[in-house]
């Protein structure tokens, strides 16, 4: 198996507690890829495109894998994947809806906006660090990923 490179996680969630209970999954799950969050769609813009404080790109690489929740202020997560997707440097990055809903409309717009997974938020703390798990295992060991 060829030699995986640490990826960065851009985590896109408004509700600070899903936040910190992702992080703490991931960590959980023994994931060791350098993690960043924003808390809106404009915040995921912004740090996507380098602008205001994301300026720095050593600071705030382009991420290798993005989880995003779709309903947040400002921008949503439909808002910020459709410009994501339209963009053609930005638009290889793998997208991975991580939400509250079960809507079947957002499965089927989000898939026919590009994104790469939809996976709906477990209730249980254990249940997120399994998912955690299985999700770091396709996108960091399974998945060959293009190299932005």
């Amino acid at each position: 198996m060829s030699e995986k490179r640490s990826i960065v996680i851009l985590i896109a969630d408004d509700d600070e507690e899903d936040r910190m209970l992702v992080k703490d999954a991931l960590e959980e799950s023994r994931l060791k890829n350098s993690i960043h969050f924003v808390e809106n769609g404009e915040e995921l813009m912004d740090y996507l495109h380098h602008r205001g404080k994301y300026a720095d790109l050593h600071a705030y690489p382009t991420p290798g894998l993005i989880l995003l929740d779709l309903n947040m202020p400002k921008k949503d997560g439909r808002e910020a994947l459709k410009e994501i997707k339209a963009d053609d440097r930005l638009r290889l990055i793998p997208v991975v809806v991580l939400t509250t809903s079960k809507a079947e409309e957002d499965i089927l717009r989000t898939y026919d906006l590009g994104v790469s997974s939809f996976i709906t938020k477990p209730v249980t703390f254990a249940s997120l660090v399994d998912v955690m798990k299985t999700l770091s295992k396709y996108w960091f060991e399974i998945v060959e990923l293009p190299k932005l």
